[in-house]
C-alpha cells in the first residue's frame, strides 16, 4: 500500500470517528414520524406528476414511497456490508490502517441496517396496514454477491453517489419535510460520504487486477444487476400503488391507478437508477474504466430508463451539476 492511499485510508478513519452518530442517541430522540408532514421531496416521489391528488394524497404518497426509500437502503446495505467484509477478510493481514477502515464502513452498515429496521417498526406502527416488502434482503444479497467483485463495486458505489446526491440537491433543503425524516437521511449522508470515499478507491483498486476480457465480464455483471434491481423496482412499485390506492382519501378509477402506478414506477427508477447514473462523480469514476464499446453497452442498457426524470428539471440540473 503506497503512502498516499494509507493516507486517505486514514482520513477516512479520522472522519468516522468524529461523525460517529448512535440511533436513539441522535436521531430518533424519543419521537415519531409527523404524518401531517411529507417524507420525499417531490423531486423524488413525482407526486406532483400527479395533478389530480390534492394535497393530502400528495403527502400520503410521499410518505408510502420514503418508507420504501427506507426499506431499500436496507435492503442495498445488506449486500454492501457483506462484501466489504469478505474484502476486509482477505486483506487482514495487510496494511492494518486500511483494515480499520474497512471494519468501520462496515460496523457502520449494520447500524444503518439497524436503522432502516427501526423506522419500519415505527411507520408499520404509523401507517394503515397492508404494506408491503416485494423483496427479500438475503436473497437480494446472494443475487448480487454471485457477481463478480468489479460489478458489485461499481453497483455500490453508484448506491453510495446517489445517497449523497439525493440528500444535498432534494432532502437537505427542503424545511417542508418531516424533522425526523430529514434527520436520518441527514445522519446517513454524513456516514456514506465516508463510505463513497472507500467504494471509489476498492472500485478502482479492483479495477486494476482485471484485464480486457474481465473487465468485459464485469459489465455485463454490471448490466445484469441493473436488469435485476428494474425487476425488484417494478414489483414494488405495484405493490406501493395497491397499497396507496387502498388507503388514499379519494379512491381512484382504473385509470388514475394505472397512472399512479405508472408514476411511482418512474419515480423508483429516477430514485435508484437514473439519478446514480446521472450524477458526475460516478460517471467520471466508471467510464474512465471502459473502453468505446463498454461505454456504448452500458448507455445503451439505460436507455430505455432515460424517461425517468422528473417533468421539473431543477432536482435533475442540482444531482448532474
Amino acid at each position: 500500500m503506497n503512502t498516499t492511499a494509507t493516507a486517505r485510508y486514514a482520513k477516512v478513519i479520522e472522519i468516522s470517528k468524529r461523525m460517529r452518530w448512535e440511533i436513539d442517541r441522535d436521531i430518533v430522540r424519543g419521537r415519531d414520524f409527523d404524518y401531517g408532514r411529507a417524507f420525499l421531496p417531490d423531486g423524488l416521489s413525482l407526486a406532483d406528476e400527479l395533478d389530480f391528488l390534492d394535497a393530502a394524497d400528495r403527502r400520503l404518497l410521499s410518505q408510502v414511497q420514503g418508507r420504501t426509500y427506507a426499506y431499500m437502503f436496507g435492503l442495498a446495505e445488506r449486500f454492501i456490508s457483506a462484501k466489504i467484509m469478505e474484502i476486509g477478510h482477505a486483506r487482514a493481514f495487510g496494511d492494518q490502517v486500511e483494515m480499520e477502515a474497512l471494519v468501520r464502513m462496515t460496523d457502520e452498515e449494520l447500524k444503518h441496517q439497524a436503522l432502516f429496521r427501526r423506522l419500519e417498526d415505527m411507520m408499520a406502527a404509523g401507517m394503515p396496514p397492508g404494506h408491503r416488502m416485494t423483496a427479500e434482503p438475503n436473497a437480494v444479497a446472494q443475487v448480487v454477491l454471485a457477481s463478480s467483485t468489479w460489478a458489485v463495486l461499481a453497483l455500490t458505489l453508484h448506491i453510495e453517489r446517489f445517497s449523497q446526491a439525493h440528500y444535498r440537491a432534494s432532502i437537505g433543503p427542503d424545511e417542508q419535510l418531516c424533522p425526523l425524516w430529514k434527520d436520518v437521511f441527514l445522519y446517513h449522508w454524513r456516514e456514506e460520504a465516508q463510505h463513497a470515499v472507500l467504494d471509489e478507491m476498492e472500485f478502482l483498486r479492483e479495477d486494476e487486477h482485471l484485464d480486457a476480457a474481465a473487465r468485459d465480464a464485469a459489465v455485463d455483471d454490471l448490466i445484469a444487476l441493473v436488469g435485476a434491481f428494474d425487476a425488484i423496482l417494478q414489483g414494488q412499485a405495484a405493490a406501493d400503488a395497491a397499497y396507496f390506492c387502498a388507503i388514499a382519501g379519494t379512491q381512484p378509477d382504473a385509470l388514475r391507478r394505472r397512472r399512479i402506478e405508472g408514476v411511482i414506477l418512474k419515480a423508483y427508477r429516477w430514485q435508484y437508477l437514473v439519478s446514480g447514473f446521472m450524477e458526475p462523480r460516478f460517471r467520471k469514476i466508471l467510464f474512465s474504466c471502459l473502453d468505446d464499446a463498454q461505454a456504448v453497452r452500458i448507455r445503451n442498457a439505460m436507455a430505455p430508463l432515460a424517461y425517468a426524470v422528473p417533468r421539473l428539471g431543477g432536482l435533475v440540473d442540482a444531482i448532474a451539476a
